[in-house]
């Protein structure tokens, strides 16, 4: 009884049960491949995983399925050599939070990418309506439920619930998505190519809990650590810890432009030129 090279398992491989193939590594689950160490556990725990349009799929069935332009781009940071950087605020609008961000970058002369929730622009439209001119507004989900554990349908449904009330608030449809948790599935793939948009994480974090009550030294954190491309990630509603970030969010801006650092939006640092490799 052995498995030919390639997977393809001979007449007597094909007779062995389930725990047969776990204990010798041989079974594919979802596109991993499981090895000796997995237990029997997980398969009871895992096995009702939709393949077909749920989760672990990206795909309804055969066909060319009407994704869009059949593909999708998933980014991290901006493929440039220039000294550019992205700021970027998930989670708002919420009228304790997203006008303080909005007040700083006003003051800054800053733009930036909002990712924002369908429910919450519902509930509080008036706070940006009218205060986005420069800035670009994406999509965030409906409720901020994970995507990545929905099936094909349920997500491409959230998706464009909030793809419509952020289109109704901006006056043009979004182009971008981050999806919470920057959790990755296969309906978020799925859901992602029908509407056509660039799937946007992340290369640095605003982690407000490393300078807790501290927003020069936090500041000076995110500072540190940019490099040409980056997209940074922050909030504009949340627990009060977050403050912290959106106090210190003066001295990061001014620390960056103090390193030659011009601030753009996720779109624009996304067509941004390589360029040179800068100076410094």
């Amino acid at each position: 009884m052995r498995v030919e090279q390639g997977g393809r398992m001979t007449e007597g491989a094909r007779g062995w049960g389930r725990r047969d193939l776990l204990r010798r590594g041989l079974l594919v689950a979802g596109g991993v491949a499981l090895g000796a160490g997995t237990s029997e556990a997980w398969w009871r725990t895992n096995r009702r995983i939709p393949l077909a349009g749920g989760p672990a799929s990206a795909t309804l069935g055969n066909g060319r399925q009407g994704v869009g332009s059949g593909a999708v781009e998933v980014v991290w940071s901006g493929p440039t050599r220039q000294r550019l950087v992205a700021l970027t605020f998930d989670d708002g609008p919420a009228p304790q939070w997203t006008p303080m961000v909005l007040d700083t970058l006003a003051e800054h002369r800053v733009p930036a990418t909002f990712f924002m929730v369908g429910a919450q622009v519902r509930r509080h439209a008036d706070v940006v309506r009218d205060r986005l001119a420069g800035h670009e507004v994406g999509n965030h989900s409906w409720e901020h439920r994970d995507l990545a554990a929905m099936d094909a349908t349920e997500a491409y449904d959230d998706l464009r619930r909030s793809h419509d009330a952020i289109a109704d608030l901006t006056g043009s449809p979004p182009r971008l998505l981050r999806p919470p948790y920057g959790h990755l599935g296969g309906a978020v793939l799925h859901a992602a190519a029908l509407l056509d948009y660039r799937l946007v994480l992340w290369t640095l974090q605003m982690v407000e809990r490393e300078f807790p009550g501290d927003p020069v030294g936090h500041a000076q954190r995110i500072v540190a650590g940019v490099q040409p491309g980056t997209i940074v990630l922050g909030h504009d509603v949340g627990a009060r810890r977050r403050l912290v970030a959106l106090h210190g969010l003066p001295d990061m801006i001014n620390g960056l432009r103090g390193r030659g650092y011009t601030f753009v939006t996720v779109s624009a640092l996304l067509g941004a030129g390589v360029g040179p490799t800068p100076s410094g």
